[in-house]
C-alpha cells in the first residue's frame, strides 16, 4: 500500500484521503496483478508515527473496510509500540479482533526493537524479517549515508532455528504462509531465504549467492 495512505493519510487521520488512495491503489495495481496471476499478499506497512490513540483505530478500520479483503490477501504491519498489549509481545486484543473480522493478517516480525508476535488473524500468514542491527536502526541517517546500513544484516542459522516451529505452527492455521526477508543489502536476503527453505525442507534450485560489495552506482 502506498505511503500516501500508510504514512500520510493515516498519520494525519484523514479518512477521506486514505479511502481515496486505497481504492485507487487496489483498482490500478492490486486488481491487474491478481488478474495476471502475479499477486501474492498486499502489505500495509504502517508508519512508525501512526499511534494507537484518538480515532486511529477507527480510521484503520475504515481503510480495511474499503479494501477487497475477501478477494485479496491483505496484511498489516504495526510499527509503533502503542499497538502492543501489556505483555509488549502481541498486538492489543481489540486491534486483533478487527483484523480477524476482516480476515487481514497481523504481520509477524523479526527485527530490532520490534515484537515477534504469534497471534494469527487470517487464513493466510505473513512473516517479515528486518535484520537485527539494533545499534543503527533508530539512529538518524546522515545526508550522505547509505539507507542499506540498517538492512545490512545476515541471519545465522541458529537465529532462524526458533522460527522453524513457529512457521510450521502457522502452516497448521493458515492456507498459505508468506515469508519476506527485508535484509536486502548486498543480496543477504536471498542467501537467508535459501537457508530458511533448506531448514523447512522446501525444494529449490541450487544456487550459490555471492554477497555483493557495492553501495551505489554514484562513482560510475
Amino acid at each position: 500500500m502506498p505511503q500516501l495512505v500508510t504514512h500520510r493519510a493515516l498519520v494525519e487521520e484523514d479518512p477521506e484521503r486514505a479511502l481515496f488512495w486505497t481504492t485507487k491503489f487496489e483498482k490500478t495495481c492490486v486488481k491487474p496483478l491478481a488478474e495476471a496471476g502475479l499477486l501474492g499478499g498486499v502489505l500495509l506497512q504502517l508508519s512508525p508515527y501512526f499511534k494507537n490513540e484518538g480515532s486511529a483505530l477507527v480510521t484503520l478500520k475504515a481503510v480495511l473496510d474499503a479494501v477487497s479483503h475477501e478477494e485479496y490477501n491483505y496484511a498489516v504491519e504495526f510499527r509503533h509500540r502503542s499497538w502492543l498489549d501489556e505483555s509488549r509481545r502481541e498486538i492489543d486484543p481489540a486491534t486483533l479482533e478487527i483484523l480477524r473480522e476482516w480476515n487481514v493478517a497481523n504481520v509477524l516480525i523479526d527485527g530490532p526493537g520490534l515484537h515477534v508476535g504469534t497471534e494469527q488473524t487470517a487464513d493466510h500468514a505473513y512473516i517479515r524479517f528486518h535484520g537485527r542491527n539494533y545499534d543503527i536502526w533508530y539512529r538518524g541517517e546522515k545526508e550522505n549515508g547509505h539507507r542499506l546500513d540498517r538492512y545490512d544484516y545476515l541471519y545465522k542459522k541458529e537465529q532462524l532455528e526458533p522460527w522453524v516451529p513457529r512457521i510450521k505452527d502457522a502452516e497448521l492455521k493458515a492456507a498459505k504462509v508468506r515469508i519476506y526477508f527485508n535484509n536486502h543489502a548486498r543480496s543477504k536476503s536471498v542467501r537467508n531465504a535459501f537457508l530458511l527453505m533448506d531448514m523447512l525442507l522446501i525444494d529449490h534450485k541450487s544456487k550459490e549467492i555471492q554477497l555483493q560489495d557495492q553501495f551505489t552506482l554514484g562513482e560510475f
